[in-house]
């Protein structure tokens, strides 16, 4: 062979030798306490997002107002039940479609560090585990439990194929991975469920790449949360002790970056409580500390690359606190909990999460950077150099105004839309569960078996309401039962009479000991200790209805009478030949749920608070025709139904509801 053809042989093979992904890697590097980055000390400035919060038509403008702000990384969660809807069923289109939002961080120049579960929390439905998984009422989440690891190793097979073309050192984006998610705070402390994760994580990842896990600095957490072959991070809140902190990091890793994982800008919002809000000036402070003691900051997670000697450490009055409680650099983005699919934790009770989930951060539910995002932007802007050009501006808001609606029918002269296929038999009460009901609503009727004359107490075991039920007797409301609230009600009726109770589901638990969070009447109810029987139960399939067109294609029916009760309400609006994002009031409504144009905006609680707005995309909007409201109004409308849409988001009138039917 020639020495041309030669050298043009040994070019390309150098080429491809330089241009192949085995050439790029993200490791840890245990003797200089570092991460490296094709061989280089790397620090990373990065903040979360969840797609699932944030409809597609939005994401690119996120993610450049991310980058610009001076970020290199975003931390994505993906929540398994956003995607398995049903065993065996699979969706990744549309606001699903993680693989083009994976492809858009990549594209904007954005590294990710990817946290797949299967468990997330995130204050996300059940979190991110399928309610599905509950249809096996002996299950164990979150164990060795056999059918469990069957359905995580389906999902994994499913999920991670996809992942792996676009690790870091395959020629992607994504320089690490989380494999389950403060599993130390759960009460199993099962090590060979986290074993099989790490053989599952290897096998279809490869054992390139970075995995990592999430715990608190408790000894008993990071005991239970911990395994070799995972490297072991912490999570706290400011105001804590960091050398203390950090000290228990080093006893499960005594080598290695020290990594703060979840480290926040704000924090959620619960009904009934009064809106989270931190100080921009604290948490830009809080950052700068950090950044000068060499750390990497990911906005959830911070890895501190420690240039001290071995043996010395961080003065802990280097951390300027930044209050009391949960606050710091988490989220950068929070977005919003669209439909169903807000969570809740359980402190001693039931605290179900609000559909905004606008966590005071740097860049609001609506994606406007704020004072927050600008303060840390100048400290980032000190560190290094910020991208050139300006930040993208806060997206156009509309105040569309008032909007009358009237009632379309009460929901339960309705049943026939909203269950086609009739009810359920059955002897006592069935679970949203054992219906395979997921999301929504279930109704419970039955008959009163005797007169009741004289008021008689209807009611329900402790921990038996699921998470509140409407009571209506011959069809007019009596009252809600509420979870960890009231549970009886008094009531009178003759034999014969009708009684229905709406039951909803506000959202299962997704933190704390137990996520097995059945939802329905789990018990049954009883009439002055007496139980109800011979049930007829219609699960509800309201979303598919209002998704193909009714109410608005049907017409109201004649004998809906009052304000007070579950009902449906219509109307249109025309947007001014553009459409733009809004926030729309609840003035004189008490709480429930809003569709536009087909599309679940969420639950509003107009009474209960803190928020009083929702969040309306321009991108579900429709331009130059009208678009369609239908709300589904829980316990009563005002006398004149009206919306209002503004151009900004209204919170903190915490009031409290009334749990009685008033007029």
């Amino acid at each position: 062979m020639g020495l041309p053809a030669l050298a043009l042989l040994l070019a390309a093979g150098l080429l491809h030798t330089q241009a192949s992904p085995l050439a790029r890697s993200f490791q840890l590097d245990y003797e200089h306490n570092c991460f490296r980055k094709n061989g280089a000390p790397f620090r990373y400035i990065s903040g979360s997002i969840h797609y699932a919060r944030v409809p597609r038509p939005a994401w690119r403008d996120r993610l450049l107002k991310m980058y610009m702000s001076g970020l290199n990384t975003v931390q994505v969660y993906i929540p398994w039940n956003y995607h398995e809807t049903l065993p065996g069923v699979y969706d990744f289109t549309g606001n699903r479609d993680v693989e083009a939002f994976l492809d858009l961080t990549a594209e904007l120049g954005l590294l990710v560090i990817l946290r797949p579960g299967p468990y997330i929390c995130a204050e996300w439905e059940m979190g991110g585990l399928p309610a599905w998984l509950l249809w096996k009422p002996d299950i164990i989440l979150r164990t060795s439990d056999p059918a469990y690891l069957a359905a995580v190793d389906s999902w994994l097979h499913v999920l991670l194929p996809k992942i792996k073309p676009r690790l870091y050192h395959q020629g992607g984006n994504i320089i690490s991975v989380q494999v389950e998610n403060e599993y130390g705070s759960y009460y199993a402390c099962d090590s060979g469920y986290l074993r099989h994760l790490l053989g599952s994580f290897r096998a279809l990842l490869g054992s390139e790449v970075l995995l990592f896990t999430t715990d608190s600095t408790r000894a008993e957490e990071l005991c239970c949360g911990t395994l070799q072959g995972l490297y072991a991070t912490i999570d706290f809140g400011p105001g804590s002790n960091v050398t203390e902190a950090f000290g228990a990091q080093r006893r499960v890793e005594p080598k290695g970056p020290l990594v703060n994982s979840e480290y926040y800008t704000g924090w959620l919002d619960y009904w009934g409580e009064a809106h989270a809000s931190t100080s921009a000036a604290w948490v830009a402070q809080g950052l700068q500390d950090m950044l000068q003691l060499g750390a990497s900051i990911n906005m959830q997670v911070v890895s501190w690359q420690r240039a001290q000697p071995p043996g010395e450490w961080a003065s802990p009055l280097a951390f300027i606190p930044l209050g009391s409680g949960q606050q710091g650099l988490y989220m950068f983005h929070g977005g919003t909990n669209f439909a169903y699919w807000s969570g809740a934790d359980y402190k001693g009770q039931y605290k179900p999460v609000t559909t905004s989930y606008d966590y005071d951060a740097p860049l609001s539910e609506a994606g406007d950077p704020t004072e927050k995002l600008f303060a840390i932007r100048t400290v980032i802007s000190k560190f290094q150099p910020l991208p050139a050009g300006p930040m993208p501006p806060a997206t156009p808001k509309y105040a569309y105004g008032w909007v009358a609606l009237r009632k379309h029918a009460d929901l339960l002269d309705v049943l026939d839309v909203l269950c086609p296929s009739g009810p359920i038999q059955s002897q006592f009460p069935l679970t949203f569960e054992a219906l395979k009901q997921v999301h929504g609503f279930v109704v419970y009727h039955t008959q009163l078996p005797w007169d009741v004359p004289d008021p008689a107490t209807l009611g329900a075991p402790p921990h038996s309401i699921c998470d509140r039920g409407y009571v209506m007797l011959q069809k007019e409301y009596q009252g809600t039962l509420e979870r960890d609230g009231q549970t009886t009600l008094r009531v009178t009726g003759r034999a014969g009479d009708t009684l229905d109770i709406l039951m909803e589901n506000m959202g299962r638990i997704s933190f704390g000991a137990n996520t097995s969070d059945f939802k329905g009447l789990l018990a049954n109810l009883s009439l002055n200790t007496r139980p109800l029987s011979n049930w007829l139960i219609y699960p509800l399939g309201i979303d598919t209805a209002v998704q193909q067109g009714w109410p608005h294609a049907a017409l109201p029916k004649s004998n809906s009478k009052g304000q007070v009760g579950p009902a449906f309400y219509t109307g249109t609006f025309e947007t001014p030949g553009i459409a733009w994002d809004t926030f729309v009031e609840f003035p004189g409504w008490s709480k429930g749920l809003l569709w536009i144009n087909g599309f679940n905006l969420g639950r509003y609680w107009t009474c209960r608070g803190p928020q009083q707005t929702l969040f309306v995309p321009g991108s579900v909007l429709y331009a130059g025709r009208p678009n369609n409201i239908t709300v589904l109004e829980l316990e009563g409308a005002p006398p004149t139904p009206l919306l209002l849409f503004l151009d900004r988001p209204l919170y903190n009138r915490t009031l409290g509801c009334s749990t009685t039917a008033t007029e």
